[in-house]
């Protein structure tokens, strides 16, 4: 009985999304904009400093660890 219920839901909410029209553009808005909030903003304001400023593996882990262990 859980199953059909479930599946009843989620067949609501399929039908009812391939029947819009301007639902779908609202999404797709939605989508773009998230897409440039996570993405680009993360670019733009967010870089790799542990590849910026270590030049292998064992440097960033270093420098990981001594921050984490400092008080």
């Amino acid at each position: 009985m859980h199953t059909t219920t479930v599946r009843k839901i989620l067949n609501l909410y399929i039908d009812g999304f391939k029947n819009m029209r301007l639902g779908k553009k609202l999404w797709a808005i939605i989508a773009i904009k998230l897409f440039i909030f996570f993405v680009v903003i993360k670019m733009l304001f967010f870089p790799n400093i542990l590849k910026e400023n270590f030049q292998n593996d064992s440097q960033r882990s270093e420098h990981v660890l001594n921050n984490l262990i400092k008080n």
